[in-house]
């Protein structure tokens, strides 16, 4: 069975569980905190609202049956969607849907080897 690590987001006081293999979770933090230092200079109108990766752990109890753990690959995929609908003119958007991209990538592959 894979190692799996936890990338904890919040928004506001809302808080999301990711599920990520471990080599990927660090990555997932990092391009969190990327697409946050950049956000600010998108001049599109629907720029997406981030939540804020707040930490990483090895293991996950979650007691509240109301939360539930958010698949790595379904996150990146959904952000990833987020970004490549938005119309930028002003920044040059490809660079950060290249980041995410490459992250989806490893993981699609990740997923695939794992399956096998």
């Amino acid at each position: 069975m894979p190692t799996m690590r936890y990338v904890i987001l919040q928004q506001e006081q809302q808080l999301q569980f990711v599920e990520m293999p471990a080599d990927y979770a660090y990555q997932l933090s990092a391009l969190n905190l990327r697409l946050h230092k950049e956000i600010d200079k998108l001049t599109a109108t629907d720029v997406p609202v981030l939540p804020w990766a707040i930490a990483e752990c090895d293991h996950l109890d979650l007691l509240n049956e109301n939360l539930s753990i958010i698949g790595g690959l379904d996150y990146i995929n959904a952000l990833e969607a987020r970004f490549a609908a938005l119309r930028e003119s002003n920044y040059p958007l490809i660079s950060l849907l290249t980041e995410i991209r490459a992250l989806q990538a490893q993981l699609e592959q990740w997923y695939e080897e794992e399956m096998e």
